[in-house]
C-alpha cells in the first residue's frame, strides 16, 4: 500500500484537546471500523504521537503515515487491523547524511536482504521524501510506511520486492 495518496474512511479532528482525549477518540472510532479501513486523526497535542504509536503497537493497528496539516496540527493515518505487523528486519539510521547517501546505503542493505524483508530507513536529508519516492518507483522496493518523527526527520519502512 502506497502512503502517497492515502484516503481516509473517517476524519476525526481533535485539535484543541489535550491528551489522552485524541487517543481515546481515535480508539472509539477505530473500534467501529472494518479491518484495513483508515482513520485520519488530527491533533495538536504534543503527546498524541507517543500515545498513539504505543497504542497502535499494542493493538496491532498501524499508523501508516503522519503529516503536518496545512491548517495546523498533525494528521495521523491509522489503519485498523489485526493483520500485518510491520516490524523492520534491519534499521538504517542515517541522520546527518545528505542525498544520495541514504539511498545508496539503503540499496546496499536491501541487496543483501531477502524478498519481503523490511528495512527501516531514518533520515533527515532535506530531499529524502522525493528521492525515496522516485527511487522506489523505479525499483522493486515498496514503501509501506512513512512517518515524520520530527520536523524534517523521516522514518520509511521499505519492503524488498
Amino acid at each position: 500500500m502506497s502512503t502517497q495518496n492515502l484516503q481516509a474512511n473517517i476524519k476525526l479532528d481533535m485539535r484543541g484537546l489535550t491528551c489522552p482525549a485524541p487517543l481515546l477518540g481515535a480508539k472509539r472510532v477505530v473500534d467501529d471500523l472494518k479491518n484495513e479501513q483508515i482513520l485520519l486523526l488530527i491533533s495538536d497535542c504534543p503527546g498524541t504521537r507517543d500515545d498513539l504509536f504505543a497504542w497502535a503497537e499494542q493493538t496491532r493497528n498501524n499508523v501508516l503515515k503522519t503529516e503536518a496539516m496545512p491548517d495546523g496540527g498533525t494528521g495521523y493515518y491509522i489503519m485498523k487491523g489485526k493483520g500485518t505487523e510491520r516490524k523492520a528486519n534491519v534499521i538504517l539510521d542515517i541522520r546527518g547524511v545528505l542525498c544520495p547517501g541514504p539511498i545508496v546505503e539503503a540499496k546496499k542493505l536491501l541487496n543483501g536482504m531477502n524478498s519481503g524483508d523490511i528495512l527501516k530507513l531514518v533520515s533527515n536529508c532535506p530531499g529524502i521524501r522525493s528521492d525515496i519516492t522516485g527511487w522506489a518507483g523505479m525499483t522493486h522496493v515498496k514503501i509501506i510506511g512513512t512517518v515524520e518523527v520530527a520536523a524534517g526527520e523521516y522514518e520509511f519502512l521499505l519492503q524488498k520486492g
